[in-house]
């Protein structure tokens, strides 16, 4: 309690007081550096350059064999192999259709056709009618 009452009896001239003379100790031990250096008992980082900058890639001629690498990864399975590689890739590897989808034929094709009661049924529940379900 005793410091507090110390604290509060303290003025406006005390308080600047203090203020100026921790300013002064500041200024006294900053110093100001100008000559900067690497520090030689310090173990050095190489830092690799970025593999996107443009800068960094001109005087690097384009690898051929590189390239054609990763232009066949990004190849489909089909493309790359003459059969499946797994039991996974069986499934869908001949996508061909085994009939000829011949769209006249109207034993496989079956459209939507309206007639007339299928035309109004339609127009009334594009209208909002909400006897759809009965």
């Amino acid at each position: 309690m005793a410091r507090r009452q110390k604290e509060e009896k303290q003025d406006e001239v005390q308080h600047d007081q203090i203020l100026r003379e921790l300013y002064l100790k500041e200024l006294r031990t900053q110093k100001l550096y100008t000559q900067y250096h690497v520090n030689p008992l310090r173990k050095v980082h190489i830092i690799t350059r970025k593999p996107m900058s443009w800068h960094d890639n001109l005087e690097e001629p384009a690898d051929d064999r590189f390239l054609n690498l990763i232009h066949h990864a990004a190849q489909g399975p089909r493309k790359k192999y003459p059969e499946t590689q797994t039991e996974s890739q069986e499934i869908g590897w001949n996508a061909d259709p085994l009939v000829n989808p011949a769209r006249d034929d109207h034993r496989l094709n079956h459209h939507r056709v309206y007639q007339d009661i299928t035309l109004y049924k339609a127009k009334m529940w594009s209208l909002g009618e909400d006897d759809r379900h009965k």
